[in-house]
């Protein structure tokens, strides 16, 4: 594990003391996976990137084309990230009966594969597809075997410089053969939320229960610049639950924290889960 500095450890001290005895909800960002390889769309250094809406996707052809060449270029890579210390350690905190469960805005699935068992995944995963007219979901790998049936020509290379939420950004979608629905021949969808899309409504109130039933709220690696992460830090702020935030650079929410640690996730979160897990 990385040595914390004096700064760092002192926070690490003073949220374990807000949250010692209380069972804490979290709520994770892009930041959490960057030590998995995984971009994050605003952080540091992030590539500056042109998310497409769900309007675009849906209403174009041309735009569905270099969506799914692009998602599938970057699939091999963003399937085969691994979790890191971060996300192993809110996994043993929820193993330890301290967390309640995580509600992610990341699409990664690495909190399931650490071991989360209750993970609400906010804008949906790339695990799966469905078809937008008969609602038949496909897993991700098994449509991955069928676009390179569809295109033989296609080459995945080694090396790509991979978005967030598992795409490239393609030099040319021309050729390329887009997958329907093998049922009905339907258009298909992965299983996200896109820009420009709201969060399912049962999904939020599912994030709002697990919050509800908590009495303090972690927040890491999230700018919180999204909407629906704002609004999950201010049902704990409005029943006055400790808010601790572990995030390199500001958020929109750091005037609310009880404690807020401008850190690395992987680090900051092993810190806790050990002092936490020691109380």
């Amino acid at each position: 594990m990385l040595q914390l500095d004096a700064p760092t450890a002192e926070l690490v001290g003073t949220a374990v003391a807000a949250l010692a005895g209380r069972r804490i909800a979290v709520l994770t960002g892009a930041g959490v996976s960057t030590d998995s390889g995984i971009p994050d769309y605003r952080g540091e250094g992030a590539p500056a990137r042109t998310p497409m809406t769900a309007q675009q996707f849906l209403s174009s052809e041309a735009a569905r084309r270099r969506y799914w060449i692009g998602s599938h270029l970057g699939w091999r890579a963003f399937a085969s990230a691994s979790p890191n210390a971060g996300h192993t350690a809110l996994a043993a905190l929820e193993n330890a009966g301290i967390a309640t469960g995580v509600v992610t805005q990341n699409v990664d699935g690495l909190h399931v594969r650490a071991g989360s068992r209750r993970v609400v995944e906010l804008h949906g995963t790339m695990r799966r597809v469905f078809c937008t007219h008969c609602g038949q979901v496909f897993d991700r790998r098994d449509l991955a075997v069928r676009v390179e049936a569809a295109n033989p020509w296609l080459d995945v290379p080694d090396d790509v410089l991979l978005g967030p939420d598992g795409d490239v950004l393609p030099e040319t979608a021309d050729g390329f053969v887009v997958p329907d629905c093998s049922v009905c021949g339907g258009m298909l969808k992965p299983d996200v939320v896109f820009f420009g899309e709201f969060v399912p409504i049962e999904r939020f109130q599912e994030a709002e229960q697990l919050v509800r039933t908590s009495e303090a709220l972690l927040v890491a690696g999230s700018s919180l610049v999204v909407n629906s992460g704002v609004r999950l830090v201010e049902r704990a702020r409005r029943r006055k639950l400790p808010v601790v935030i572990v995030n390199r650079g500001i958020t929109r929410a750091d005037q609310h924290a009880t404690v807020k640690i401008d850190g690395g996730t992987s680090p900051v979160l092993t810190a806790l889960a050990e002092a936490l897990a020691a109380q």
